[in-house]
């Protein structure tokens, strides 16, 4: 998605009109998944200057709220935005640096993918976080 026609194309099917700062900010997360919005608003800042702080978060805002886009915030940690929607994956974050990535799928039991009480609710994702040490805290911690 990250062709110029491919994000006018998800805007489109969103049923969103095709805007200059709109396209700037699919195209900034696509480019950087798990990105903040600083991160964001920098991206966008790098092609486009003119496009106000309040266009980037109006954006986000919006996409998130269509599912074009997904926000992921850790406990304790700032939002972040990445353009992996529809797959039910996770995310593992280091405890000391905060680093995230994607973790495609849950292996062994999973109770926590399976409710034991849906309380009448259908439900349709499960979200997961583990929580550890990157490799690289692990080395500086050995070298430290």
């Amino acid at each position: 998605m990250t062709s110029t026609d491919g994000i006018e194309q998800v805007l489109k099917a969103a049923s969103m009109r095709v805007t200059q700062p709109r396209v700037a900010v699919l195209a900034a997360v696509a480019r950087h998944p798990h990105a903040d919005t600083e991160t964001i608003i920098s991206a966008v800042h790098r092609e486009y200057p003119k496009v106000s702080h309040q266009a980037v978060y109006d954006s986000l805002k919006l996409f998130t709220s269509l599912g074009v886009i997904r926000q992921i915030q850790p406990q304790g940690h700032i939002a972040r935005y990445e353009t992996r929607i529809g797959d039910n994956h996770h995310h593992v974050v280091c405890r000391q640096c905060g680093n995230l990535a994607d973790v495609d799928c849950s292996v062994g039991e999973s109770p926590c993918l399976h409710a034991s009480d849906d309380h009448g609710f259908k439900i349709d994702e499960a979200e997961v976080i583990y929580w550890g040490v990157c490799p690289e805290c692990q080395a500086k911690d050995l070298d430290g």
